[in-house]
């Protein structure tokens, strides 16, 4: 028994081929090694644990650049073995220091990895979360704040949903009734502009920053983008004189700065770029970086010192959104409409339109008493179903235009109204009153902006920035 947990240990997640061949060459998890395929191409580097979980055909190396690379077994040739030195990826922990000069920031997480290591059992990346893991591996925290930390959920930013929506607005407000200074959210980034919405009519008139910030990649990787957008949404809470529902993330693709978006004008526009969060129809709140914070405009919301804000913690769960494509079937609205929905929010083409045989459902959506709301899938622009005739028919059928709100949030926006009262006409009354910057009287001139690759205008001005 004790021979084989040796040799589990000793190959730790290889199986099949893979198993063989190291074992041929004497090869053990952990040995830095030099290995040569069949065709000729060499590597150097530490070999790293399988997840129980991964394929049988692949040795991973990682090498001296950070990187991790996968070598296809069958096409080893040779493996040399010049040392081994067993890997534990504990996150340095050191007590987070206390400065009575320095402001209190209280840092929330619900799931998104900000700094971690590496689990190879199972290949999870495990968060580092406390105050001292995270000043062990972001000693700079430390240069803006007194950070406590406190984990409210551990999940994926896929799974937040109204429990946790409503039990992060509840820990804010309690934290900002007891005189913390700034706040900042971890947050996994596939849904965190949706959690930044809700936010934002969940906790209003905040007298202090609120940051959301994840990470687009792990920080095992050496192009992680965590430790960055934590030291930048640290130094927000800490010092800005912002005090709106932030997300805060990397600006451009390289490390110059991040950039702190409105909580309801903000989405994810790339599934992996480190600037993958850009602030739409409008433009950005401010520049971030280690040193500065660099307002992009005058019309936010001020630092205040007073404990006075508003939480409305409300969500009523029965609301879908649906992405109009051509040809869409009555069935679509009648199957929600049957299945008890409350709302519904459409992504319409063009100024908000719809196809004719989609009619005679949003008639029985209106006879039904279900709130309908459109929005544009162009995502930059405004509702304006008044121009053409088909617009005016869907008014006519009650559905209601949101002027330039993002799909995503007015989803949000009619959970949050549809939570607080059942009377259609203050739903649409808290529909259509701003409260967070979700609809705005004009886009900016400078709030359009796509710098389409191959113009020779855009090469020039991009080639002085591109590293």
């Amino acid at each position: 028994m004790s021979e084989i947990m040796n040799e589990a240990e000793a190959y730790k997640g290889y199986r099949g081929i893979t198993l063989e061949v190291l074992k041929k060459f004497n090869a053990l998890v952990w040995s830095e090694i030099d290995v040569e395929t069949i065709d000729g191409s060499k590597y150097s580097g530490l070999i790293l644990p399988r997840s129980e979980t991964a394929d049988a055909n692949h040795i991973v190396i990682k090498m001296a650049t950070g990187y991790n690379i996968g070598v296809r077994a069958e096409k080893v040739a040779s493996i040399v073995v010049n040392g081994r030195k067993v890997a534990h990826y504990k996150i340095p922990e050191k007590a987070f220091p206390y400065d009575k000069g320095k402001p209190r920031v209280k840092l929330f997480g619900t799931g998104g990895t900000i700094a971690s290591r590496l689990d190879y059992r199972t290949g999870a990346v495990i968060p580092a979360f406390s105050p001292g893991e995270l000043y062990g591996s972001v000693p700079e925290l430390a240069d803006y704040c007194n950070l406590e930390t406190e984990k409210l959920y551990g999940v994926f930013s896929e799974n937040m949903g109204p429990e946790q929506y409503i039990g992060t607005a509840k820990a804010i407000a309690k934290e900002i009734e007891q005189g913390v200074e700034g706040i900042v959210i971890g947050h996994g980034t596939d849904t965190m502009h949706h959690t930044a919405a809700i936010l934002s009519f969940m906790i209003q008139n905040s007298p202090v920053p609120i940051v959301m910030v994840g990470s687009q990649r792990s920080s095992d990787r050496p192009s992680s983008d965590a430790a960055l957008n934590l030291i930048h949404s640290v130094k927000t809470a800490a010092e800005s004189n912002l005090a709106e529902i932030m997300v805060c993330m990397f600006g451009p693709t390289s490390d110059m700065y991040g950039l702190l978006h409105r909580g309801t004008r903000v989405r994810k526009m790339h599934s992996s770029y480190r600037s993958t969060f850009r602030t739409l129809g409008d433009i950005p709140l401010a520049m971030v970086d280690k040193n500065k914070i660099t307002p992009l405009r005058q019309d936010y919301k001020k630092r205040r010192t007073d404990k006075e804000f508003k939480i409305l913690p409300y969500f009523e769960e029965k609301v879908g959104i649906v992405y109009y494509y051509p040809n869409m079937q009555p069935d679509m609205i009648n199957s929600m409409v049957d299945n008890g929905y409350r709302g519904i929010v459409i992504a319409g083409t063009g100024l908000g339109h719809v196809n004719k045989p989609l009619y005679p459902a949003l008639k029985y959506a209106q006879d039904k008493g279900v709130a309908v709301y459109m929005t544009v899938q162009t995502l930059w622009g405004y509702v304006q179903m008044y121009v053409y005739d088909t617009g005016r028919d869907m008014m006519e059928l009650g559905v209601v235009p949101t002027a330039n709100m993002l799909p995503e949030v007015a989803y949000m926006k009619l959970c949050w109204a549809l939570g607080q009262t059942d009377n259609l006409e203050e739903v649409k009354r808290i529909m259509l009153t701003p409260v967070a910057g979700e609809i705005t009287e004009r886009e900016p001139s400078n709030g359009y902006l796509i710098y389409q690759g191959g113009i020779p205008e855009v090469e020039e001005f991009i080639s002085k920035f591109r590293k």
